[in-house]
């Protein structure tokens, strides 16, 4: 057989099969990123409070009734789950298997939702959906605020809608700072530790004006393709090559952690980007 036939015949079949095992894998085997937390303005009396942050589902399957996704986050023994967002897509649609995950969720700890985009843009997600979760016991977090028990005393959690759920508002800047006023009305002026659920990563500063110790996002995908030792290519609200893709970031005493997300919504591909989970282990004060 000649140097030509062999390649065709064995060594391009078997990359064409690797290749497709990567691009599955990429878009399939879910990793856990964790990150820990320490702040003085966290209560005492307690060791470890464990948040599980879902993002960007995009209506996406994992698995038979989303156990693989399910097992996961179940063997993280989270206290609470926080969902930022685009739980459902507006481009193909599949409320069973959003709600689905939700409905696992639920057996393992309270989970806590803030609407993203493909929520408000989506002519599917009504208000039946949005229902089953309620009876579920999800909480919906439209522009509202929970002071959640810890130890001896209490962390506030916010969460806010998509701006574009804002039709009066000037630009998203605006439209956010009008959620978070809209989320923090009625609350207390408790110095309280301060953990916020938004869907949209570009409006950290916003989140920072407003003095959140810890914002929780979605949104950017991870960039969708990620080029090593460069960093996302494109992300929804920041173009190309942007700043905030994944990762925990600061400004100032303000922090943000950002979700790769789970599921593609147009762009069907993710590459150097695996599904993530995040993980944050909130602790009661810096070390030292």
């Amino acid at each position: 057989m000649s140097r030509t036939k062999r390649w065709l015949l064995i060594y391009l079949p078997a990359a064409i099969v690797l290749c497709i095992y990567f691009l599955y894998a990429q878009n399939n085997s879910i990793v856990v990123t964790t990150y820990k937390v320490a702040s003085d303005k966290l209560p005492d009396g307690f060791d470890s409070y464990r948040i599980v942050q879902l993002s960007d589902l995009q209506s996406k399957e994992f698995g038979k009734e989303q156990r693989p996704l399910i097992r996961k986050v179940q063997k993280l023994e989270p206290d609470i789950i926080v969902v930022t967002g685009d739980l459902v897509d507006r481009n193909h649609y599949d409320g069973e298997a959003s709600f689905r995950l939700m409905e696992g969720m639920a057996k393992i700890a309270p989970v806590y939702f803030a609407r993203g985009n493909h929520e408000q843009g989506a002519e599917e997600y009504s208000s039946d959906l949005e229902e089953r979760l309620l009876a579920l016991g999800v909480h919906i977090m439209k522009n509202a605020h929970e002071d959640i028990p810890l130890g001896d005393g209490e962390f506030r959690l916010i969460g806010v809608d998509d701006p574009t759920y804002n039709h009066k508002g000037d630009g998203d800047a605006d439209k956010m700072n009008a959620h978070l006023t809209e989320a923090l009305a009625d609350a207390d002026g408790s110095d309280l530790f301060t953990v916020l659920l938004s869907h949209r990563t570009e409006l950290f500063p916003v989140y920072a004006e407003n003095g959140i110790d810890l914002s929780l996002t979605g949104h950017a995908h991870g960039g969708q393709i990620r080029v090593p030792f460069k960093g996302g290519v494109f992300a929804p609200g920041q173009g190309m090559w942007p700043a905030w893709t994944e990762g925990m970031h600061e400004i100032g005493d303000s922090a943000m952690i950002v979700n790769r997300g789970l599921g593609n919504s147009r762009f069907p591909l993710r590459l150097f980007n695996q599904p993530e989970i995040v993980l944050v282990e909130l602790t009661p004060q810096a070390a030292g």
